[in-house]
């Protein structure tokens, strides 16, 4: 934790579609609160994620004494290809499905006034992320967990579904991929040069310990810590996996016999045909390489 900065600037970007719509009426409430406390508030819509992207960034290139979105999970991973590895700070209004890093960082759920005290009280965090290394070059951070396998093969099928709406196209697609579901076969090798070649329902890499709107799939992580925490969930029948499921959210499965945890600086992690998502958004295609970049986030927190 570092002392309160002096926050009179901000650039606010919102993502109207986030939450189910609850975010445009939470910005239009957080908006009020920052300019009712004497803030200076730039205000944005991104058109698609890489307009967002390109909204933050120069933002930043501006100087704004903090970058602030409303939205979920998603919206916040587009900000954090904007700020980290700045000095500018991140502010968040959560407004979204998940909400992962408000839950992680204790920011206030469901009271966008709140929410908007908090940026404007400039109390920061410095945090960890993850940077991804994609095959063809490419480079992505994320603040939540790096999500392979069962998990990602539920993300691309929800993406290609139209119907339904919001949480309702997750379920339907947990259902299809579960009655599909098969050993696949992983390929990781860490820091220290350990090999890890095994079939896998998922492996799952944390920054932080949740994501899917509070499935605790890495309890132990830490942001802070400079290491990223790997949960390896081995191939198993479909009714032991019914019964797997639930303990995610209490965050007791690591201590099922089919479930391996290890720490690490950095990974590279493959398997054939599968995705890597993070936040909540599509990272890249496997194998991918994964390192944690220390102290690359400055977060606004109470």
């Amino acid at each position: 934790m570092t002392g309160p900065r002096t926050v009179h600037r901000v650039a606010v970007l919102t993502n109207p579609a986030a939450g189910a719509g609850h975010a445009a009426p939470a910005a239009h409430r957080a908006v009020a609160r920052l300019r009712a406390l004497g803030l200076d508030v730039d205000r944005h819509a991104g058109r698609d994620p890489e307009d967002s992207v390109r909204l933050a960034r120069q933002a930043v290139a501006d100087g704004v004494d903090a970058v602030v979105v409303v939205g979920g999970d998603g919206m916040i991973n587009l900000a954090l290809q904007a700020v980290a590895g700045t000095a500018c700070p991140l502010g968040v209004i959560p407004a979204g499905t998940g909400n992962d890093h408000a839950r992680e960082y204790g920011l206030p759920l469901g009271t966008p006034e709140a929410a908007a005290d908090v940026v404007a009280a400039g109390r920061t965090r410095t945090v960890d992320l993850g940077r991804v290394t994609a095959a063809d070059g490419t480079t992505r951070w994320y603040g939540s967990v790096l999500a392979t396998g069962f998990d990602s093969l539920v993300s691309d099928r929800a993406n290609r579904l139209r119907w339904p709406r919001g949480r309702m196209r997750y379920n339907l697609a947990i259902l299809a991929e579960f009655v599909n579901l098969r050993p696949l076969p992983f390929r990781i090798t860490l820091a220290d040069g350990t090999v890890i070649e095994r079939d896998l329902t998922l492996a799952a890499v944390g920054n932080t310990r949740s994501y899917g709107g509070g499935m605790l799939m890495c309890p132990a992580a830490l942001p802070d810590d400079g290491l990223l925490d790997l949960t390896l969930v081995a191939a198993m029948p479909r009714l032991r996996i019914a019964r797997f499921f639930p303990t995610l959210f209490k965050g007791t499965h690591t201590t099922h016999p089919e479930v391996t945890t290890h720490r690490t600086t950095s990974l590279r992690i493959d398997s054939p045909t599968i995705t890597a998502y993070a936040d909540g958004e599509f990272i890249a295609p496997l194998p991918v390489d994964v390192t944690v970049d220390r102290a690359a986030l400055h977060l606004l927190v109470p």
